[in-house]
């Protein structure tokens, strides 16, 4: 393996990130792998936690502030009958209880399951990597401090029962759920507060992430398949942004390097008709159409050159042009296509 350091590698990356690893753990992973010191995750997982990870090499890292805040998707199973104190089952157990009869009834399980669908509050787990006044919760938390945290406004957009174990009393009793919700929302507290609501102690048993944002586990590579291939791995991040690009030229991406700003009718923009990966044959030019709206004030959009996404670019709707918010000199791979 290279030694870390600096390389003129630029590009996204998703790995299915096993149990039992911390994401920073998948981060070194990977800078051994590329031997590339810049590497960065786009929103951690729990080391008890699999599944999609996405993560940013070279210079790409820039994006990282640009792909937070996506809807993510996850299974979880919830086991009732035990409260913990991280609210999974890698914590210390702090309560026990009975688990009512309903549980294990498919029809009033599948109801209070869908009835976990809309916006709520929910008041995030003790042990979380929120911060207030610049300290971490986890971080007091585990010197035996608790922070007072507030509750966040999430969603659910939606929540469906996969299956109901534990019945014959072999194992404990547990919900298998399937969840698509809001960025902020936490798994943790909702297995939490589902176990609440019935009366009993519950934590997280299982977690598995599916998707975030645009990325599914169809395009997420293992570590030892990413040892393996390397820059084939690579995503196209117009995907995962999510924003409205434009093609430029030489000569307009030679002003783009330069920080230039462009006025508004220097960019046709285009948009995607799709959405999955498979339906774009390795993120080249298939689904693109050119939009029919207007440029939006403040909308981030991104510029391609020879395939690569080369800078972020902000509208500025009172001067009627555009401003750099990123650079990427050397550019960014989109894909397969570009190596």
């Amino acid at each position: 393996m290279a030694k870390r350091g600096t390389t003129d590698l630029s590009l996204m990356i998703a790995v299915d990130k096993p149990t039992g690893m911390t994401s920073h753990d998948v981060v070194n992973r990977v800078r051994r792998i590329f031997g590339e010191r810049r590497v960065g995750h786009t929103g951690t997982l729990d080391p008890l936690a699999s599944g999609v990870l996405p993560l940013c090499i070279g210079p790409a890292t820039r994006l990282d502030n640009y792909l937070v805040g996506h809807d993510k998707s996850y299974v979880v199973s919830v086991v009732f009958g035990t409260a913990t104190d991280t609210d999974d089952c890698d914590g210390e157990v702090i309560r026990t209880g009975d688990v009512p009869e309903e549980v294990f009834d498919p029809f009033f399980a599948t109801t209070f399951v869908a009835g976990l669908v809309g916006k709520s509050k929910q008041l995030p787990p003790v042990y979380s990597a929120i911060k207030v006044a610049g300290t971490k919760a986890c971080d007091a938390a585990r010197k035996g401090r608790i922070i007072d945290l507030a509750p966040r406004d999430i969603e659910v957009f939606s929540a469906e029962l996969l299956g109901i174990w534990g019945a014959e009393g072999v194992e404990p009793p547990r919900w298998d759920i399937a969840f698509a919700v809001s960025a902020g929302t936490y798994i943790r507290a909702l297995a939490r507060d589902i176990g609440n609501a019935l009366g009993c102690p519950s934590h997280v048993g299982a977690l598995r992430r599916t998707r975030v944002g645009s990325i599914g586990l169809d395009e997420c590579v293992s570590l030892d398949v990413l040892e393996e291939i390397g820059q084939r791995a690579a995503l196209d991040p117009l995907r995962a942004l999510g924003y409205r690009f434009a093609y430029v030229d030489d000569a307009l991406a030679a002003r783009v390097r330069n920080g230039n700003v462009l006025a508004a009718d220097a960019l046709a923009l285009c948009e995607r008709r799709c959405a999955d990966a498979a339906s774009e044959l390795c993120a080249c030019t298939a689904g693109v159409r050119e939009s029919c709206e207007a440029p939006r004030p403040d909308e981030v959009i991104a510029l391609v050159h020879a395939n690569r996404v080369i800078a972020l670019y902000e509208y500025q709707f009172d001067k009627h042009r555009w401003k750099p918010r990123c650079v990427f000199p050397i550019g960014v791979i989109r894909g397969c296509s570009d190596l």
